[in-house]
């Protein structure tokens, strides 16, 4: 099994990415401020705009290590990566996959498995706060589980999209039953984004920001093309199988994590600026508290459902595609999707 290796955020509007023999230096103010082996780092996000030397983009890219840059507000910009790997063949096929019902199939199962995930954190929510009263939560496992079951019998891109979609209405809908903290200010009336109008909608999209970025470097280690999706359609620019592969990871690895973070008070209201057209960002003291608990939430560890095999939350988005690569291979005969216990 592949091992957990850092990821290198870096959030100061003044830090600029350097090099030193085999490791990367972040620096300020023409001064190194802090050294990182090369040898430990999977991936370097940066979210300022005084960029990389190319001696260190060029060691990023000889040591596999993905850099990606995005704005102040965590708004992706631009990527960079080392030459392509996997075979060819496996691409190949997934690019036939992405126009036949084998492509549907595996869609579905990403879906199902994401509504069963999203139903598990209302579920556990309603067990360790809602004391099993909340007929509105009660409500939405039940409809949750019905769609779930729906998906697996649906055959068509157009038909799983329909589902996912008024599964996620159900879906967060019910979650803001369970933000218990600072209710005026913490409240979830809806998915809204680019921009998020509320606190909570801009927790859930750094995360996903975070995530995306995570699940397209797996997609890239195992060989798959991330641009070339089964569930998101072909757009310049997007990582389409990124975008599929997170779908089932979002509730238990981002979610979650936002509930947790409201609910135990490590984020306050006052950690978020208010733009003059209703945008809310999070403060640069903010991103570094999220970074730090995103960072501690990879190195828990699971037993994966199908591997029965001990692996830390950050590995999920690269055993993910490594299953969904054997599948296009013909190795295993369905896509076995992550489903949370």
């Amino acid at each position: 099994m592949r091992k957990l290796r850092n990821t290198l955020y870096i959030t100061t509007p003044d830090a600029y990415l350097a090099r030193e023999n085999d490791s990367l230096l972040v620096c300020r103010e023409g001064a190194p401020a802090v050294r990182f082996p090369a040898l430990n780092l999977e991936g370097v996000v940066q979210f300022s705009y005084p960029g990389a030397s190319p001696a260190a983009l060029e060691l990023c890219a000889q040591k596999g290590i993905t850099v990606s840059f995005c704005d102040p507000s965590g708004r992706f910009l631009a990527r960079m990566e080392g030459p392509v790997s996997g075979s060819i063949l496996l691409r190949r096929q997934q690019y036939r996959w992405c126009d036949n019902a084998s492509g549907v199939a595996a869609a579905q199962h990403m879906i199902t498995a994401k509504i069963m995930n999203c139903r598990t954190v209302l579920q556990r929510g309603l067990r360790d706060h809602g004391g099993g009263q909340n007929q509105a939560l009660t409500t939405a496992i039940a409809s949750l589980r019905a769609l779930a079951l729906d998906t697996q019998t649906l055959t068509t891109l157009d038909d799983i999209r329909g589902t996912e979609g008024q599964a996620a209405r159900i879906y967060f809908e019910a979650l803001d039953a369970l933000i218990l903290e600072d209710k005026s200010r913490f409240f979830l009336h809806g998915r809204n984004r680019r921009p998020p109008l509320d606190r909570v909608n801009c927790l859930l999209s750094y995360f996903y920001t975070l995530l995306t970025h995570e699940c397209r470097a797996a997609c890239e280690t195992v060989g798959l093309d991330p641009s070339a999706g089964f569930l998101h359609r072909d757009r310049p620019g997007r990582p389409s199988m990124a975008l599929d592969l997170m779908e089932e990871l979002r509730p238990v690895v981002a979610d979650r994590m936002v509930l947790s973070l409201i609910n135990r008070m490590q984020i306050q209201a006052q950690d978020f600026e208010v733009e003059p057209n209703g945008a809310v960002l999070l403060s640069p003291k903010a991103k570094r508290t999220l970074l730090d608990s995103w960072q501690k939430r990879k190195q828990e560890v699971i037993t994966h459902p199908f591997l029965q095999e001990k692996v830390e939350f950050g590995l999920l988005p690269y055993v993910q595609a490594m299953l969904l690569s054997r599948h296009i291979r013909g190795d295993l005969d369905e896509y076995p999707a992550f489903i949370w216990r």
